[in-house]
């Protein structure tokens, strides 16, 4: 496979990708919405609650990670449902797997977010 010569227009063609990707998210994913006012929530209560950078930091990455799982298990049960409509034990498997990676990209921020405002707030 021949690749391509670096350019500037392909480059932000790529970035344009990326950004109609996330906007599809959003447009199509009803927990992408769930994830965005969790984050707001989360930082709102940052601002209050005066965290220090390394907290702020902790937030960031773990928010982060949820998102970055929420976006790979939709893309994964996309392609199991592109792979096969019918029910099939494996593909039901792997989309099981998929979610259950945001559930636990979700108790691990939980358990960051806790260990963070718990101490702050009580």
């Amino acid at each position: 496979m021949k690749s391509q010569e670096f350019s500037i227009r392909g480059r932000i063609r790529s970035f344009r990708f990326a950004w109609e990707g996330i906007a599809s998210f959003f447009l199509t994913e009803h927990n992408a919405w769930l994830h965005f006012m969790a984050t707001v929530a989360v930082f709102t209560l940052s601002a209050l609650a005066g965290v220090t950078k390394n907290e702020l930091l902790a937030l960031v990455f773990a928010i982060g990670f949820v998102w970055v799982s929420e976006m790979f298990n939709t893309c994964i049960e996309r392609v199991m449902d592109f792979v096969s409509e019918q029910r099939h034990p494996d593909i039901k498997f792997i989309k099981d797997l998929a979610s259950g990676a945001v559930l636990v990209a979700a108790l691990t921020a939980v358990a960051v977010g806790a260990i963070i405002f718990i101490p702050k707030l009580f």
